[in-house]
């Protein structure tokens, strides 16, 4: 969807219209989840603390958070979906892949069932929708951001060539800040760079990552869309209004640890088939450095997440900003070797 959240905000609150409007919190601390393409036109953008977001737009009107009525909607512009596919792999609330092999309508044609599908939407929930169509994952994904808001953009198989090659190593899924540095360290800017490469060359720098960089800048993935994926980790976090001394740290971990062991139980009784292998204490200090302790799992038990904590915050001795815990599962799902040969659609918010 296009910026969701406040799209949703804009629809039932009229006076906000033609406004420009971010979703998050005005606290010191807090940032947006989201914000309008007016907002984003004075450079506000989602993960973009409010203070900072004020700066740069002065009238902008921030609206708190309300994701009871964002689930709901969500639920209710899955179900259009669910009219095209049952395979629909769910990224989040408002961002989805549909793989429409095997959908009959328009005799199959995946672009006219991206414009029906961002038609429906919109005259039934007066949202609109960006599409990408693409032969796999990594191509619709890179698409669907061509033509926001409200457009869909189509990566025909003949033109993978052509459209990967000038694209930023920075668009290559799985690439991230630290990655694309050494990517340009080594003088690859765009797909085209790395497709130069040979592939032992990329897995001596990148090891197991350098084969699916060697794929991808050529436009390959063969992931499927997968409809039931399973959750990798389970956490709560919080951040403070005021940075807390490490001596309180402790008091108010006790409030998250009690949290997340309510809402940990709540989840294991609903999906049985998880498996806690690891425990884990995220903590940030004030100059945004993170530290993250690790263990095999040992039950919820207080005293060994405070340890946990306590290993954490005894590397630095600066105040503390935020404090999370949680849980990883064990993987029990096995890899599959299938390859596929499908166009995806994917509706996702444009979060650059």
């Amino acid at each position: 969807m296009d910026c969701f959240y406040a799209a949703i905000e804009m629809r039932d609150k009229p006076e906000l219209r033609n406004k420009a409007v971010a979703v998050g919190g005005r606290s010191r601390r807090s940032v947006l989840c989201t914000a309008n393409y007016e907002a984003r036109k004075y450079g506000v953008r989602s993960a973009m603390p409010s203070s900072m977001a004020l700066q740069k737009c002065p009238h902008l009107v921030i609206v708190p958070v309300n994701f009871e009525i964002y689930r709901e909607e969500s639920r209710l512009i899955f179900e259009i979906f669910r009219d095209y596919t049952d395979l629909i792999q769910n990224i989040s609330l408002d961002e989805a892949f549909l793989d429409v092999s095997d959908c009959k309508k328009y005799k199959g044609s995946a672009t006219l069932i991206a414009q029906e599908i961002r038609h429906r939407i919109y005259e039934q929930r007066n949202i609109t929708a960006s599409a990408g169509i693409a032969p796999n994952k990594f191509l619709a994904k890179i698409a669907s951001d061509w033509e926001k808001p409200n457009g869909q953009f189509v990566v025909t198989p003949d033109a993978i060539d052509d459209f990967v090659k000038d694209l930023k190593v920075e668009k290559i899924w799985g690439v991230g800040k630290k990655t694309a540095e050494r990517l340009h360290g080594l003088g690859l800017y765009t797909c085209e760079d790395v497709q130069k490469v040979e592939k032992a060359d990329l897995a001596k720098s990148f090891g197991k990552f350098g084969g699916e960089l060697y794929n991808l800048a050529r436009g390959i993935d063969y992931r499927p869309v997968e409809n039931k994926r399973r959750r990798k980790s389970y956490s709560q976090e919080r951040t403070f209004e005021n940075d807390l001394t490490q001596a309180q740290c402790h008091e108010e971990f006790k409030v998250l640890i009690r949290r997340l062991f309510t809402s940990l139980e709540n989840f294991l009784l609903k999906n049985g088939d998880y498996k806690v292998k690891t425990a884990f204490v995220k903590v940030k200090f004030n100059d945004f450095q993170s530290t993250t302790v690790e263990r095999a799992w040992q039950g919820a038990d207080d005293i060994f997440f405070h340890d946990l904590l306590q290993q954490g915050l005894e590397r630095s001795e600066l105040r503390v900003r935020l404090l999370g815990a949680g849980v990883k599962f064990y993987d029990e799902s096995d890899a599959s070797d299938m390859q596929l040969d499908f166009l995806d659609l994917l509706f996702g918010e444009d979060t650059n």
